[in-house]
């Protein structure tokens, strides 16, 4: 039997990271992917159905010797001979998770410590969610081979992704408001799905003069941070890189300090922050960006230590830093709203009777939120305790506070079903009015 002894901490008790299962087939035999939600590990494992029950027992508490005996029986005559068995393929998944990352210790720290440097050295989180917005284009074109060269390649992209905003802007129809618009709630679905949504948006925004910088405000959906999320860095896009706003930004770091950037590695994964960007960069050139994943009013923090900064000491700060650096501010919220089905744990299949809830408990909330009463807005969600998973309460909250508009206009609201009734997210487009 292996000498626990002689293995580190992290692998006698091992501590699972928060891994996504999805199901997979090799040669007819059924598997389970096990990948990284966070990206922060490209790797994919894959292990039997019947080692998940196993990888469950990694909670960080029990030792391998535990684990082991919990899966042989007691009355097992050869209980002896199946315990040092068990422990043997415990310790082999145990090695093996460690070696794709999937353990929390000291081989995924240095997975971090590769990924942070290769982030300084850059000073711009890779273009990935946005790319798509690419792939759209190249398809609707007809295909064919994109040029060899990374310069071509580049020049490429940007020509295709540009076309196809101007194609989805001139579709969209012109919401002629009378007064300007200082804030969107636009969607952050995929662009197949959410593009017009996005178009309604955006679309109040073609012609206007440009702002000194956009703030856009997002969800964490993968990442473990649990107050706000910053980085000091840029971001790539298919139409060019996109610049941090940095006297915003060390005005932040200057009232909250480091802390607000200690788990700017979430926004490597994230696509609300970034699938705004091709947007505000093909409307607005080169106007620099402050980006913030934002957490739920709703859910409070886990250790609330003073150790990550929290959704009103943020607002506070933000506003007195763009208080201070003056000039025009546009606002973002980067929101989608509900997610029901299947897909989201829900019993049953989406048919038009729960299309129609779903739209009803939206548009209740949406009036709310349009009433342009940010108190009452919250305080009704968590009255109701969000039962449509909305997922954005805390950026749509702030953006309200952030923008102080006049008035707030719903643009268009929509709901994204598949075909299977799997999956229901809602989405719309809101604009918020300045005097």
């Amino acid at each position: 039997m292996p000498d626990s002894n002689a293995r580190a901490p992290h692998l006698v008790r091992p501590h699972t990271r928060p891994v996504q299962p999805i199901p997979v087939q090799n040669d007819g035999k059924q598997l389970v992917a096990l990948r990284d939600p966070s990206m922060l590990v490209q790797q994919t494992m894959v292990v039997p159905p019947q080692a998940m029950g196993v990888i469950q027992l990694f909670n960080g508490e029990s030792t391998v010797d535990e684990i082991a005996s919990k899966l042989v029986r007691e009355d097992d005559p050869e209980r002896a001979s199946n315990l040092e068995k068990a422990t043997v393929q415990v310790n082999a998944l145990v090695d093996q998770m460690d070696k794709f990352g999937l353990l929390w210790g000291p081989t995924f720290e240095e997975y971090e410590r590769q990924i942070a440097t290769k982030l300084k050295e850059n000073d711009a989180f890779p273009a990935r969610a946005s790319m798509s917005i690419v792939q759209v284009a190249h398809q609707a074109s007809g295909g064919g081979e994109p040029p060899e060269t990374p310069e071509e390649q580049a020049a490429w992209a940007k020509e295709l992704a540009t076309g196809q905003l101007d194609a989805w802007l001139a579709d969209a129809e012109d919401p002629e408001f009378d007064q300007s618009v200082v804030g969107l709630v636009v969607p952050h679905l995929d662009y197949p799905r959410g593009a017009e949504v996005y178009a309604g948006g955006y679309r109040a925004w073609l012609g206007s003069e440009t702002p000194d910088r956009v703030v856009i405000l997002g969800t964490n959906h993968f990442g473990l941070g649990d107050g706000v999320v910053m980085s000091p860095h840029g971001f790539e896009t298919p139409l060019g890189r996109v610049l941090p706003d940095t006297a915003i930004i060390e005005g932040l770091r200057s009232r909250l300090g480091d802390r607000l950037f200690k788990d700017q590695l979430d926004l490597l994964p994230e696509h609300s922050i970034e699938l705004q960007l091709p947007w505000i960069r093909h409307l607005f050139g080169d106007v620099p960006v402050v980006a913030a994943l934002l957490p739920d009013p709703l859910v409070p923090m886990i250790e609330n230590d003073g150790g990550r900064v929290g959704l009103d000491e943020f607002v506070k700060a933000l506003e007195e830093s763009l208080g201070e650096a003056g000039g025009t501010t546009f606002f973002v919220s980067s929101a989608d709203l509900s997610h029901v089905g299947p897909q989201f744990g829900e019993p049953k299949p989406v048919d038009e009777a729960r299309r129609v809830e779903v739209e009803r408990h939206d548009r209740e909330h949406l009036a709310k939120f349009i009433a342009n009463d940010v108190d009452a807005f919250v305080e009704s969600m968590e009255w109701c305790k969000n039962p449509t998973r909305w997922c954005s309460l805390g950026n749509m909250s702030a953006t309200a506070r952030l923008a102080g508009a006049s008035e707030i206009e719903l643009v268009d609201y929509r709901q994204a079903v598949d075909d299977r009734g799997a999956a229901l997210v809602s989405v719309a487009a809101v604009a918020l009015l300045g005097e």
